[in-house]
């Protein structure tokens, strides 16, 4: 298919697939953003308490990054700092804070669906419980390497890096939206043994861990990057 210089060429791939990559970013947003209004209100639902203290933290990460983003000028909220230097001499660019938050919906938009074959197939297979729930030791451990600040750094897959041209508005109502279907999530997962009930990494579909720890760990992995976007503010050369 050609660009909109009306030739196909090695020169254009790469804008075609931000291009698409960008597009197909906003087509979930915007699914997650109508699926708002399906959510039911939270008195119309008890949670249970270990499920209750995730919905308060999904709703605190809302609302930090709200505060974190709402101060920032544009240049701000996209400048991203040097953080080496390459062998030719070119800087290296570490993520802004924009980057950080869109990470964060493009994780989402790759994990729910994963979260909801966890719930559905605990539900298909009657695994009902009441809490409160412990979990295997390497699924705390996982959790705990999640959290801020980083012990050590890995290379994010190229499925997880946040697209470019997205806008202020697109990101941060994304994000919102996105904390709003975790906590749908939550709602599904109401009654389940969290401990017994499994889901898998998005990353690897290997690992497996259980139901009640993929929701501590993206807890746990939104607060990391928002740990960094708040680092990046705090980064020598961020504009005044």
């Amino acid at each position: 298919m050609p660009c909109g210089c009306g030739k196909e060429s090695a020169t254009c791939r790469p804008s075609l697939r931000a291009n698409a990559d960008r597009n197909q970013g906003a087509a979930f947003d915007a699914l997650a953003l109508d699926r708002i209004a399906a959510v039911p209100p939270p008195a119309h639902l008890a949670l249970a308490p270990q499920l209750d203290e995730f919905r308060r933290q999904f709703e605190e990460l809302a609302n930090e990054a709200d505060a974190l983003v709402a101060p920032l000028s544009d240049a701000q909220f996209t400048w991203q700092p040097v953080v080496a230097n390459a062998s030719a001499g070119r800087p290296r660019y570490g993520w802004s804070v924009a980057q950080c938050i869109d990470h964060l919906n493009v994780t989402a938009r790759m994990y729910l669906p994963v979260l909801d074959e966890g719930i559905a197939n605990a539900i298909r297979q009657g695994q009902y419980g009441e809490g409160p729930y412990a979990y295997w030791w390497w699924a705390r451990l996982f959790v705990r390497m999640l959290e801020p600040p980083p012990r050590f750094r890995t290379k994010t897959p190229a499925a997880f890096q946040p697209p470019s041209g997205r806008t202020r508005h697109e990101i941060m109502a994304a994000f919102r939206a996105y904390q709003v279907q975790y906590v749908d999530r939550l709602r599904q997962a109401n009654g389940l043994d969290l401990a017994r009930a499994r889901t898998r990494s998005p990353v690897a579909s290997w690992l497996v861990f259980p139901l009640g720890c993929g929701f501590a760990a993206m807890a746990a992995h939104e607060r990391r990057h928002l740990w960094q976007a708040r680092s990046v503010t705090e980064t020598a050369g961020f504009p005044a």
